[in-house]
């Protein structure tokens, strides 16, 4: 079940010098999440990005890159994913080894270690938790690559030739298995069975959360029904959250910190993950102006939760009066529609509630550098 206190939680986020109140609907918002990422990076020792060099500076990488070009000129996800990897201004796609290597770093070097040297961590980090960032980085990006498969059965003309398309599922499939393979490697190199296990659990976890995303979303347009607030919750966790969570969790063992820390490292990532997923729900509600085309996912926070609030048969007859003529929906009139209920105040408030959890966690672990900057990123979660 969810939180009972959501609506009476302001967003205020803690940090080590208190409290501070957060502007929700700063128009500086994308600008300063990816300050707070930039200035991260250079914490932990190099951007995260670094981290896919070895991967896609290898010939059978190469080989893909050249295949993926064949896609260029079609619709085809695979291609804007690729592009994604390469330059995207909006959304830090390396987030999650950042945050692990800022956790590694926030919790130091582990007492009980006696086999682990603090002499030989780079930049407070020992070699394996870098690894291990990398690992979380390659599922990640196996599981994006993955859902880049598209359904032929609604293909059209306009996406490309059928061939084309054909070619790029194939694509689609491959390069997501090989990133996976080398995700395992480097897991089974690790030489932790906890770790294998958590990772291994993570992997789990996003084929059940993607698997139940797609049984419970068959059809945007024709979707009447579906999850009710705890059940996105869950769902968004096992799709979005559990990797972080246990990668988080994974980075602590590594060092062979107590129980205590591995369950707040788990935390933070949990909550962080869900609050930013939260976030990129929210974009289109908040960002949106009179007349500028709009685009949103059934699935996103704000319309479940619109739909909870107002009940199944008003959410059918919303859905009745914004179609048009040809059957299509108006997502404009259906973006008002669901921006004059609660729907996107719930889920203000939740990602506020998700924040303010994660900053909790992290308020256990020394104060320093990296401790501020995972801070700084909880905090970013909640301006839009």
């Amino acid at each position: 079940m969810l939180p009972a206190t959501w609506s009476r939680l302001s967003c205020r986020a803690l940090s080590s010098r208190g409290q501070r109140t957060l502007s929700l609907f700063s128009s500086s918002g994308p600008s300063n999440w990816n300050k707070v990422v930039s200035d991260a990076e250079k914490i932990v020792g190099y951007p995260t990005s670094f981290m896919s060099l070895r991967c896609l500076l290898s010939d059978e990488l190469s080989n893909v890159a050249m295949h993926v070009r064949k896609l260029v000129g079609t619709q085809h996800p695979l291609l804007n994913t690729a592009r994604g990897f390469v330059y995207d201004s909006k959304n830090n796609l390396q987030m999650r080894g950042l945050v692990v290597l800022l956790l590694s770093k926030a919790a130091g070097p582990s007492r009980a270690a006696s086999d682990l040297l603090p002499q030989d961590m780079v930049s407070g980090i020992y070699p394996s938790q870098r690894n291990l960032a990398e690992i979380t980085e390659l599922i990640h990006t196996a599981f994006l690559v993955h859902r880049g498969i598209v359904n032929l059965k609604e293909w059209t003309v306009s996406d490309g030739p059928l061939k084309d398309m054909q070619f790029g599922n194939k694509m689609a499939v491959l390069s997501g298995d090989f990133l996976l393979a080398n995700a395992c490697t480097g897991l089974a190199e690790l030489n932790n069975t906890k770790v294998v296990e958590l990772i291994s659990s993570a992997i789990g976890d996003l084929v059940q959360g993607i698997y139940s995303e797609n049984s419970s979303h068959p059809e945007e347009n024709s979707l009447t029904d579906g999850v009710d607030m705890s059940s996105w919750e869950e769902q968004t966790f096992l799709s979005h959250g559990a990797l972080l969570a246990k990668s988080c969790q994974a980075a602590m063992e590594l060092a062979q910190h107590d129980k205590e820390s591995q369950r707040l490292a788990y935390k933070y990532g949990k909550h962080l993950s869900l609050g930013h997923k939260l976030n990129s729900d929210l974009q289109p509600f908040v960002k949106s102006s009179v007349g500028e085309p709009v685009s949103f996912s059934f699935s996103a926070a704000p319309v479940v939760f619109h739909r909870q609030i107002v009940g199944q048969e008003r959410w059918n007859q919303q859905l009745q009066q914004v179609q048009t003529q040809r059957h299509h929906l108006d997502y404009s009139k259906l973006l008002a529609a669901v921006k004059s209920e609660k729907g996107v105040s719930t889920a203000v408030d939740l990602c506020c509630y998700h924040s303010n959890k994660a900053l909790e966690a992290i308020q256990a672990f020394p104060s320093s550098e990296a401790r501020s900057a995972l801070e700084n990123i909880a905090s970013a979660v909640t301006k839009f």
